[in-house]
């Protein structure tokens, strides 16, 4: 199968392209990497790389910022980073990749731990984070031609503690190889609008 991977060159992506990349051809994608550019806070954007690349049979979103900082001292401008990019980039992905899919093709999203633990400094990625599982439940009701949806929610990565381990203490760590069997499962399972928690 073909499977456009956005966000490939980051520590979830990479280990997700290695993974698929076993059984699959792989499309890689970034902002300013890969075989493909893409800004997913940008529909057309994303329309575009769906019409270079042609029909695929899968999509995994591993990209998105957020904002991260204690909530008294934050803004409407810093909230909305969350909300524009991987809210509704994500979200863009999955309304231009249902058109652009073969029949029974898959949609994998990213959200995280902190949509249920919340972490100070998180206001923005809880918000985000169960918003992206929200829509995710809602969309695979309606998704025609057997094209499914699922959301990955990893914990802090093992390779990532050193940044943001400090906003994690107690919690315990997954490495990259680890989380990429979650996505796999979506992509290469029968499922459809479910969460895989990996912690």
């Amino acid at each position: 199968m073909k499977i456009i991977v956005i966000g490939a060159a980051g520590t979830i992506g990479k280990a997700v392209a290695e993974r698929l990349g076993q059984r699959h051809d792989i499309i890689s994608a970034g902002r300013s990497s890969g075989q493909q550019q893409v800004a997913i806070e940008d529909y057309a954007s994303v329309q575009a790389l769906f019409a270079r690349t042609g029909p695929v049979d899968g999509v995994v979103v591993a990209a998105g910022g957020l904002h991260l900082g204690p909530f008294p001292d934050m803004t409407p401008e810093q909230f909305r980073t969350g909300l524009d990019s991987k809210l509704m980039g994500q979200v863009h992905v999955a309304l231009a990749a249902q058109h652009a899919l073969n029949d029974g093709g898959s949609i994998t999203l990213t959200s995280g731990i902190d949509a249920y633990h919340a972490i100070r400094h998180g206001a923005n990625a809880m918000a985000v984070n169960l918003g992206l599982e929200g829509f995710v439940a809602g969309a695979a009701l309606d998704l025609a031609r057997g094209v499914r949806i699922n959301v990955v929610a990893p914990t802090v990565l093992t390779e990532s503690v050193p940044l943001y381990g400090h906003l994690f203490p107690g919690f315990e760590s997954a490495d990259g190889k680890r989380v990429a069997l979650a996505y796999e499962r979506s992509v290469d399972g029968p499922e459809t609008g479910k969460v895989y928690r990996v912690y």
